[in-house]
């Protein structure tokens, strides 16, 4: 990205508005959610860009899949700073400077990129520890006291990050920046000192917020929104948004303050469904809900994750699901149109590193979601 002038703007309720009614025609009635009180259109598929060989080839079919999907009605891109050592992050902004060269408008696009892992650009090092006190500590970006396995979880860690997320896409400002995973580091320090950290990486956020590098913030987990609620690794939304809070304030120096901790991601499918079964939640609303339930009434978008569960799903289904979606041509489409049809989910992100997968998305982002009715039969079926 070095010499290129960075992208300005950010989604807009006008440009995605616009988007909906233009590259998004082709796609059915349903097809875009509200990103609550906002009401930014969001697709309700999103590319993902996890999956891959750190090679140029898949560098190209990232781009490729990034400009075909944001030219036909798929408006939410997703990647992180570690995703293949990096580069996905560039394949993406290479994917969108050809979408915006053929029409596509920044304000009709939501950016998200993730931090947490380290990096690794280039590939893993042959000396970690020397990569580590290299890279890491002597360029002030954490302590060993701050790494669990390969994950850094320190405020000026995740500021980097960010930053170089801005920089491979080529953009002046994110729509989001997640946290990823950081219940890793409870069985290690323990879930009180993990908040004390998060605190703190979040008031770098809400600095990046003020600072217009990013708009809204908030965690990804694998574990965290989907145990039980005396799990060691579980998550509470209403806890995380208590420290966001003190983390608004204490970046703004004012009482008043608002956080900007507005999305979660988590995995979701047929074989993974606890964030919309399992009631977990208090919201401090006086109800235990379930995640996708808690989100909605403490006004978090959710981002499903892992929608094909690494590939399984696209080459099996639940019978259940198998015999209310004959219609669709695959599993890997049945599994999309599960995923997209859940009361809650804003967003359901496929990874998608072949260019000809991405007709199955696209197939399904023609078609309505199912109808609430027929998707809570589902489970009844599975009872």
């Amino acid at each position: 990205m070095s010499g290129k002038a960075s992208v300005p703007g950010f989604a807009t309720r006008a440009g995605t508005e616009a988007y909906a009614r233009t590259f998004g025609a082709q796609c059915a009635e349903g097809h875009y959610s509200d990103f609550l009180n906002l009401h930014l259109k969001l697709s309700s598929l999103g590319v993902g860009t996890f999956p891959g060989a750190a090679s140029d080839e898949v560098d190209a079919h990232y781009a490729t899949v990034v400009e075909r999907a944001l030219l036909a009605g798929i408006n939410v891109i997703d990647t992180a700073a570690h995703y293949r050592y990096g580069r996905s992050a560039r394949a993406v902004g290479e994917g969108l400077r050809r979408a915006l060269a053929r029409g596509v408008a920044r304000e009709q696009v939501f950016l998200i990129s993730k931090g947490g892992f380290l990096t690794f650009e280039g590939g893993l090092p042959e000396d970690f520890e020397s990569w580590f006190e290299a890279q890491i500590v002597n360029r002030g970006l954490g302590e060993r006291r701050d790494l669990c396995g390969v994950h850094l979880i320190s405020p000026e860690h995740i500021a980097w990050q960010l930053d170089r997320s801005l920089e491979a896409m080529g953009v002046e400002t994110l729509d989001a920046f997640l946290v990823d995973q950081p219940e890793v580091h409870i069985p290690v320090i323990g879930k009180a000192e993990l908040n004390r950290k998060l605190e703190r990486v979040f008031v770098a956020l809400e600095r990046a917020v003020a600072a217009g590098k990013i708009r809204y913030y908030g965690i990804a987990t694998f574990n965290g929104l989907r145990v039980e609620t005396d799990h060691p690794l579980f998550e509470s939304i209403a806890s995380l948004l208590g420290h966001a809070q003190k983390a608004a304030q204490a970046a703004a120096g004012d009482e008043s303050a608002r956080h900007h901790f507005r999305v979660i991601a988590l995995p979701f499918n047929q074989i993974m469904p606890e964030g919309f079964t399992r009631f977990s939640q208090a919201t401090g609303q006086g109800n235990i809900a379930s995640t996708l339930q808690a989100a909605h009434q403490l006004r978090v978008y959710v981002l499903a994750s892992h929608t094909l569960a690494k590939g399984h799903l696209a080459t099996h289904c639940v019978d259940s699901v198998h015999a209310a979606l004959p219609q669709l041509d695959n599993h890997a489409q049945r599994a999309l149109q599960f995923n997209r049809s859940t009361p809650g989910i804003g967003t359901s992100l496929v990874g998608i590193s072949t260019p000809a997968h991405l007709e199955d998305l696209l197939a399904v982002a023609r078609r309505p979601p199912m109808r609430k009715e027929a998707y809570l039969r589902l489970y009844q079926r599975a009872e």
